[in-house]
């Protein structure tokens, strides 16, 4: 067995910490080593209405703007919800990521950590990182709402 001084120790414990920081957490979100990386948004675009995906549930549906990362670093989601009168997109939760949610059309119920905030058309509502939030259709007609996350999930 070979000995080891105070030095060797150091610079053995320094590079399994550096190994140990660069791995995903177990059970971490976003710690998947197989999920594709995102893309860089770096050119300038526009993104049509009509060429949107559309994703239809018993909720409503929804259309996926984009996803990617800024050159800065940020991650960055887009979508646009319409939803239906009474429903809710899902339960109340929490995230990691920030979201600001800016509404077109109808009256939504925020739920924040607790306490319901209504908002109607024109309205703006910040779900801060880590704090409870959710929203509900309490109108008559569908709304409809965009969705920008920021942030790492």
């Amino acid at each position: 067995m070979m000995n080891m001084n105070r030095r060797d120790l150091c610079v053995a414990l320094s590079s399994f910490a550096a190994m140990a920081a660069a791995l995903p957490a177990e059970g971490q979100a976003g710690a998947a080593t197989t999920a594709p990386a995102l893309p860089v948004l770096s050119a300038q675009r526009s993104f049509p209405f009509d060429q949107l995906p559309v994703k239809t549930g018993p909720n409503g549906e929804s259309r996926t703007v984009m996803h990617g990362v800024l050159p800065t670093g940020e991650e960055v989601e887009m979508h646009e919800t319409t939803l239906l009168p009474g429903h809710m997109p899902h339960p109340p939760h929490k995230h990691r990521h920030s979201e600001l949610m800016l509404i077109r059309e109808g009256t939504l119920e925020f739920e924040n950590d607790g306490k319901p905030e209504r908002v109607g058309p024109g309205g703006v509502v910040f779900a801060a990182s880590n704090v409870m939030h959710g929203l509900k259709n309490v109108g008559e007609t569908s709304a409809n709402y965009f969705v920008i996350a920021i942030g790492h999930e």
